[in-house]
């Protein structure tokens, strides 16, 4: 009996090892069809992103053509924005100011990690440009770590961040 069990349980082994390989092609095929603003919605850690780029009536762009490079600062990051901001942005009347600080956010075209100069600028979609540094502990851009690079999109790459970066901060050095 014992020896029954274990030729089961080795060829249940078997039928999912060989079946492994289509689940994780085809859950990347599912990953590379989906936009930007659909990866960021599924994203648990970016759940605060994806709330800001639907108050700033951003859905449809970033589901859009593209392609974009989006640097997606984390929840994490939003909540370390001085008390009372994120909030405040969400705000109907603050529409302007968050499209700002989300469009600072994008660049056009899809720049991948290994694209990335030291000292490089790369103008955004909000029209001011961000400073990207390469060290031997990472990548940032105008300060803000990123923390994962590279997530491919239907329509761009996401490269998640630390901090939320702000227009004119980069001159400060700050990010928040």
């Amino acid at each position: 009996m014992k020896s029954l069990n274990v030729l089961i349980l080795s060829a249940l082994a078997l039928v999912l090892l060989a079946a492994a390989p289509f689940a994780i092609a085809e859950n990347e095929e599912k990953h590379n069809h989906e936009t930007i603003a659909a990866l960021a919605g599924e994203t648990e850690a970016l759940s605060t992103l994806a709330a800001a780029i639907e108050a700033a009536g951003l859905v449809e762009t970033l589901q859009g053509d593209g392609p974009f490079t989006v640097f997606a600062p984390t929840n994490d990051a939003f909540a370390a924005l001085p008390e009372g901001t994120l909030e405040s942005l969400l705000m109907p009347e603050n529409r302007e100011l968050l499209v700002q600080i989300l469009t600072y956010h994008v660049i056009p075209g899809a720049v991948m990690s290994g694209d990335l100069e030291d000292g490089m600028q790369a103008e955004t979609v909000e029209g001011s440009a961000v400073t990207i540094s390469l060290s031997g502990y990472g990548a940032t851009v105008d300060g803000a770590s990123v923390v994962q690079a590279d997530i491919e999109a239907s329509n761009g790459v996401i490269h998640v961040i630390d901090s939320v970066i702000i227009p004119g901060a980069e001159q400060t050095g700050s990010s928040y």
